[in-house]
């Protein structure tokens, strides 16, 4: 499959070598340029790309930067990528360590994925948000394993929900499906499941605990 990875830190880095080892064909973009990923791009095969090109042909795109980078995104980011393209959108709010206070958010009541959603103009599933970067490469079991992971995944695309949740059975978890993206504040920073290592009965008791008060840790 063709996948895109815009962003190339722990979580995008780390999902770059994981894809490739796949078999994956992974493009990997960052805002530093393509000449700064060559590193990357000889450990694993995947092609460096500049930002604009990364969905190119993608069936799917993995959107892996800081929340405030968001809106610096380039427009038409998408328009290059296959018909029905599922598009991952790992972010997370962090008002008070990076990202600055985002009023759409707080005031307005959106999800944090709904506001990407919203600035990238396309559908997005919300996953690998609460996954620390080391457990993909260290954590991931064959399907069965009594101690396999699971994460979870939310979106209001089902298509695309089912084309993500099939690529990280893939990679070597299991999934719960945690609703519609309205949904996805039960797996954000605070929350019960955000970071959890638990299988599936772990995560989906987490998600039911959740509360939809932001912690004030994670309030502007």
């Amino acid at each position: 499959m063709k996948i895109g990875i815009i962003g190339a830190g722990n979580i995008g880095g780390n999902l770059t070598r994981r894809l490739t080892a796949l078999g994956h064909d992974v493009a990997v973009a960052n805002s530093r340029g393509p000449q700064t990923l060559t590193e990357l791009a000889e450990e694993t095969g995947a092609t460096p790309v500049p930002v604009e090109e990364a969905a190119r042909g993608a069936e799917v795109v993995v959107v892996t930067v800081p929340l405030k980078a968001v809106p610096n995104l380039p427009s038409g980011l998408l328009a290059g990528a296959a018909e029905g393209v599922a598009v991952v959108d790992t972010g997370n709010y962090y008002p008070q360590q990076r990202d600055g206070r985002i009023a759409a958010i707080e005031d307005g009541g959106l999800t944090e994925s709904r506001w990407t959603e919203r600035h990238l103009g396309q559908p997005v599933i919300k996953a690998f948000n609460g996954t620390y970067a080391a457990d993909l490469l260290e954590r991931h079991r064959p399907a069965g394993d009594p101690d396999r992971m699971a994460l979870p995944v939310a979106g209001d695309d089902e298509a695309a929900k089912r084309k993500v949740r099939a690529l990280i059975d893939e990679l070597g978890f299991d999934t719960v499906d945690a609703g519609g993206l309205d949904d996805s504040w039960r797996q954000q920073p605070g929350t019960p499941v955000y970071g959890l290592r638990e299988g599936v009965d772990g995560v989906t008791k987490a998600l039911a605990e959740a509360s939809p008060e932001r912690p004030a840790d994670f309030r502007g």
